[in-house]
């Protein structure tokens, strides 16, 4: 077999290198000042007031629900298409999870469906503490109606932000800080940037802020404003019990540098999506993905979704006849309601979220990154179109 494309890969060049490279000359390998230049670059970029680098995505949605008083009885709402750790937090907590349907046009939370779920709990005289609502694939949310109903409704809002980097919303990329209390980042290599692995919570609370560099740190502090104590510059405490979730400065330093060209990287990622778009765009086995209104699309990925009913073609025949030829696609997600540990111990069930079964009975995620030259899509597409047409 020939080249190869996954879904997802990172771009590395010299200057990435190098910057790793100046960062382990240094003196710093962790907990040095090269973590506070990335989350000042990061605050910068996104339009945060308060940054914190922590060690994953996930460590950083465990935080924001602790940093948020999350508790037992506490109900969490998020959606099904998302990877697990956007319900997992609520567990974290100890706090309930339930979910919200996908709008099936954007992908992303159905504001309706939110508000129908809200006053069914009214209804039951319980409230929601907090929603995790999920830029997927890169495509914003309505963040304006969400807010919106935060404040009627007196919720927490958190954006799961990690497809979402460079995205715009109402002509900003700095949406995400302005609608939300928390944002949550992720850098895997197959992100918009990557540190290797990584992550980041953004926030315009000083408070929630301070919470979180306590906990990604054993829980420890030498603020004098939190001390019952001071024995001297060496003296710390424990107040809270928190988690090694800190990251490095060599990884600060690669995400620096990643984040100088983030705006070409999901330039190319946009290019792609429209070749995509011209290439089954209108075919009647294919539905494209759509962009949310005022939103622009930063495409972490492309879900291509295919009409299997329409074919005699299934899915694992798809997935089979693909990688045969090199094309390694992805299937993003399977509803979080459908894991047995969500089944088993909250009693989810098939049919619960329609919507969202659906979407994951067609959807694919195409190989979408920057390093793709226009050949390369060429094949990818015309490989997929070969492979439908010839499961009609």
């Amino acid at each position: 077999m020939g080249a190869s494309y996954s879904y997802g890969k990172q771009t590395i060049d010299n200057d990435d290198i190098q910057a790793v490279v100046d960062a382990l000359k240094s003196d710093w390998m962790t907990q040095g000042p090269t973590i506070k230049k990335f989350e000042d670059a990061l605050n910068s970029k996104l339009g945060g007031a308060y940054c914190s680098a922590v060690s994953n995505g996930t460590a950083g949605l465990h935080m924001i629900a602790l940093g948020l008083g999350w508790k037992p009885g506490d109900i969490i709402l998020t959606v099904p298409i998302t990877f697990l750790a956007s319900a997992n937090c609520i567990l974290y907590a100890g706090a309930t999870p339930d979910f919200v349907d996908i709008d099936p046009v954007t992908y992303t939370i159905d504001v309706q469906k939110l508000e129908e779920k809200i006053l069914f709990y009214r209804g039951k005289k319980k409230n929601i503490k907090a929603v995790v609502a999920v830029d997927f694939a890169g495509n914003p949310c309505r963040w304006d109606a969400l807010r919106e109903l935060s404040d009627k409704y007196g919720f927490q809002l958190v954006n799961d932000n990690c497809h979402a980097l460079g995205a715009v919303y109402k002509g900003s990329d700095k949406y995400s800080a302005e609608y939300a209390d928390a944002v949550n980042l992720s850098f895997h290599p197959v992100k918009h940037i990557t540190t290797g692995e990584g992550g980041a919570v953004i926030t315009n609370s000083k408070e929630l802020d301070e919470q979180i560099k306590i906990f990604r740190t054993h829980g420890m502090t030498k603020d004098e404003k939190y001390l019952e104590r001071n024995d001297g510059p060496w003296y710390y405490e424990m107040h809270k019990l928190g988690f090694n979730y800190r990251i490095t400065d060599f990884q600060c330093a690669l995400g620096i540098s990643q984040l100088n060209k983030l705006d070409s990287f999901v330039k190319r990622r946009r290019e792609i999506a429209r070749f995509y778009d011209n290439a089954f765009g209108g075919n009647e086995y294919m539905q494209i993905p759509e962009q949310t209104e005022n939103g622009n699309h930063s495409y972490h990925l492309y879900p291509l979704r295919i009409k299997h009913s329409k074919l005699k073609l299934t899915k694992k025949e798809l997935f089979s006849s693909l990688r045969e030829k090199g094309i390694f696609g992805q299937v993003h997600y399977i509803p979080v309601h459908l894991q047995p540990y969500y089944k088993n111990n909250f009693g989810f069930k098939e049919g619960d979220y329609p919507e969202s079964e659906k979407f994951y009975s067609e959807e694919i995620s195409l190989p979408v990154y920057p390093a793709l030259t226009d050949k390369d899509l060429e094949y990818i597409a015309g490989t997929i179109l070969d492979v439908v047409n010839g499961g009609k």
